[in-house]
């Protein structure tokens, strides 16, 4: 039974913020940093020329001294806010009541709450009270495809379903000037804030993914890369760390993806655009160009990495310019330490 996932709607963050912007942050609170010439260099270099956050960059929960309680308070509010405008846009477009929903999954992991985004969705939305429900915490920039992974097999188990997946980061809260490391400096110009949700249907609502068996589905844990990247809380807020073998993630874990596949074609990819690096190495594991990853370059050079709303968003792109009926798709993306959560499918109109 095949299932559809469809177009998705991507809400950002009403700031808008320029790499130059944040380059002068940077020289303005680190200006005898040792390495600042090199820091400038590469986040002008990122492929990252704009952002968006929740709040002006010269915030207390951005730049301030916010404490951690008010960082992931405000945080959780502003990843609400737009996780209910992006449910309720594309409740709209795909012409659906609350009632006509039969589950939701909701990731979200930079911002604390109990109970999490899937229950406040439930009361702010008017969903049905015996929804089915699953909250992600914790999968970060693997969220949306992983929420994909979960909605497809709730979908399989029952038939008519029609499942909301919801995916809100604010990521601008772990920009953090008590991290002076490089990696933490280009972390400042990658992250975007952003929500986006979609419909998870076994009848077709619009044109779009179509995942036809639970064999289209994939994740796998990258052995020893607990160490690629994490999260961690302390008293000013959440902050993201990595080491130098993150850079070799996608490159490492993109063979077993290939072996998954087994010879089944991809030509249109929905790669999660962390970097261009992750971006360029998935592509040339598949045998594509620089050309058929666009969509995820785009995102990444005018939103930045949007966390786990990512995908959803190089989705929503490529329906702007669809591909031809039948195109063979994948979407892939990649979470901490070094996970993979992979969808195999293809295009129908």
């Amino acid at each position: 039974m095949p299932v559809h996932i469809t177009k998705p709607a991507t809400i950002l963050a009403p700031h808008k913020i320029t790499t130059a912007e944040i380059a002068d942050d940077i020289r303005t609170h680190h200006p005898h940093h040792p390495r600042l010439a090199a820091i400038l260099r590469v986040i002008n270099n990122c492929g990252v020329s704009t952002r968006y956050f929740t709040q002006p960059i010269g915030s207390p929960t951005i730049n301030g001294t916010a404490d951690v309680h008010a960082r992931t308070q405000q945080a959780f509010t502003d990843a609400l806010t737009m996780a209910e405008t992006a449910a309720r846009t594309t409740l709209t477009q795909h012409s659906l009541t609350p009632a006509d929903i039969t589950g939701i999954i909701t990731t979200h992991a930079t911002g604390w709450s109990v109970p999490n985004l899937d229950v406040h969705l439930v009361h702010h939305l008017g969903l049905n009270p015996d929804i089915h429900r699953t909250a992600l915490t914790t999968t970060a920039c693997a969220g949306g495809a992983h929420a994909l992974i979960r909605a497809t097999e709730q979908a399989l188990l029952r038939p008519g379903s029609r499942i909301l997946v919801v995916a809100a980061e604010v990521l601008s809260t772990s920009y953090q000037h008590g991290d002076t490391a490089i990696e933490h400096m280009i972390y400042k110009a990658l992250f975007g804030d952003s929500a986006a949700a979609t419909i998870v249907s076994t009848e077709p609502l619009s044109p779009g993914l179509t995942i036809h068996s639970p064999d289209s589905l994939y994740e796998y844990v990258l052995p020893n890369s607990l160490d690629y990247y994490w999260g961690r809380i302390d008293t000013a807020g959440l902050h993201f760390d990595s080491t130098k073998k993150s850079s070799g993630g996608a490159r490492n874990a993109m063979p077993a993806v290939v072996d998954w596949l087994a010879g089944r074609p991809v030509t249109v990819p929905v790669i999660h655009p962390g970097s261009r690096p992750i971006i360029l190495d998935t592509a040339a594991a598949l045998g594509l160009t620089e050309d058929d990853a666009r969509h995820s370059l785009d995102t990444l050079a005018e939103e930045g990495n949007l966390g786990g709303v990512s995908v959803l968003r190089v989705l929503e792109r490529t329906h702007d310019t669809p591909p031809d009926d039948g195109a063979s798709m994948l979407m892939v993306a990649y979470g901490p330490g070094f996970t993979v959560s992979a969808l195999h499918g293809t295009w129908t109109v």
